[in-house]
């Protein structure tokens, strides 16, 4: 398979400024990554009780996003960790934690194998208040509903979710390790789930009933050249939205061995078809956590720059952070490579005296010519 990465194919006059058969420019995919980084809190490396799962969401009410990340392994209890963000929008920093409460006292849930719980934060009621839901290591999924405020969450026991027809209601049940998200699937603007698995599918529970009172009737699965997708090396950990800006959610999914895969979608918004994935990549190499960590994926703005940022729990405990970088060649930093960086070079053609003021030198050779217009056509997509 191939790694994220774009090309194009073009024809240019002697010059170099007349263009043949250029195409519309446009993302390369919106996951353009940098380095790993360990997320931390007063200074040493968050590392939770067995397999972490991270999210990044309000979850105070103070416009800052907080981190929550499930723990559990085995014998140790899933339990919902809550970091409270008292840095800036631009630079998260955490100092502690408490645990998300449920029924009165800290929200507990069995784990056991490689699961402790998979917590994402929804509005699954009418009543505008943040709610949990949670995927659970025996392949149930759990909401919980808060009946605290929505700036100081507290939820009750917990429900198991349910599918079926009307007087034929029975648990989900997707067999093991559940990574249950909400996500509109087929845009019909009802919130419907999606859920990875031990066995590698996306078990697909469409939304019937209304956006406040979700109601399934039957499974169905991602699909991918007409067969069910299975994520390679199995345990699929699913996000999905659209990832390459081309108006369509696509899916990206974590697996046993620690890869992160990017699925695109070549059906439709309403209808999500796939044929093949891409390995994604960090500083350019594919992430690959070592040991077999189940990677389980979160897709942010981790600093509030509009761009797309990567964290992935796994069986060390820590939280990676994967910023977003700057793709090569998008000179006026839009998120795209287009012909806008085409003119911005044109425009600034000729030497350049200060290169931290002097985007459009892409190579940083003093120079802004025809080399940095070749840097651009070399990365459109």
């Amino acid at each position: 398979m191939s790694t994220i990465k774009c090309s194009v194919s073009v024809a240019l006059c002697s010059l170099g400024f007349a263009f043949l058969l250029l195409p519309q420019g446009q993302a390369c995919g919106q996951l353009n990554l940098g380095p790993e980084e360990i997320v931390q809190a007063d200074g040493v490396d968050i590392t939770v009780v067995g397999f972490s799962v991270p999210c990044f969401a309000y979850w105070d009410g103070d416009d800052l996003k907080d981190l929550i990340v499930g723990e559990g392994i085995g014998l140790e209890d899933g339990k919902v960790r809550v970091y409270l963000n008292d840095g800036t929008v631009d630079a998260p920093h955490f100092t502690d934690f408490f645990f998300a409460q449920a029924d009165g006292e800290d929200l507990v849930e069995p784990g056991y194998g490689c699961q402790g719980v998979f917590p994402r934060i929804v509005y699954w009621d009418a009543d505008d208040r943040k709610d949990l839901l949670l995927g659970l290591a025996d392949g149930t999924v759990k909401i919980f509903i808060n009946i605290g405020t929505e700036d100081e969450p507290a939820f009750d026991a917990g429900t198991l979710l349910q599918v079926g027809p009307p007087g034929e209601k029975i648990d989900i049940d997707i067999a093991k390790r559940a990574t249950s998200i909400a996500v509109d699937w087929n845009s019909d603007g009802r919130k419907d789930l999606a859920v990875g698995s031990i066995d590698g599918k996306i078990h697909i529970f469409i939304n019937e009933g209304t956006d406040t009172e979700p109601d399934f009737l039957e499974e169905t699965f991602a699909q991918e050249n007409d067969e069910d997708l299975v994520v390679p090396t199995v345990r699929s950990s699913p996000v999905v939205m659209d990832l390459n800006g081309d108006g369509r959610k696509d899916l990206l999914s974590g697996n046993t061995e620690g890869q992160i895969l990017f699925y695109p979608n070549v059906g439709t918004d309403e209808a999500p078809l796939f044929s093949g994935f891409e390995y994604v990549e960090s500083d350019g190499v594919i992430i690959d956590l070592e040991d077999t960590p189940r990677s389980r994926p979160f897709v942010t703005d981790w600093t509030g720059d509009g761009r797309l940022d990567l964290l992935i729990g796994a069986a060390t405990g820590n939280v990676h952070l994967y910023q977003g970088v700057p793709l090569y060649g998008d000179v006026n930093d839009d998120g795209v490579v287009d012909i806008d960086d085409i003119f911005a070079i044109l425009a600034a053609w000729g030497p350049c005296d200060d290169p931290e003021d002097c985007p459009e030198d892409i190579n940083g050779d003093g120079m802004v010519d025809i080399d940095d217009l070749f840097e651009v056509l070399a990365n459109w997509s």
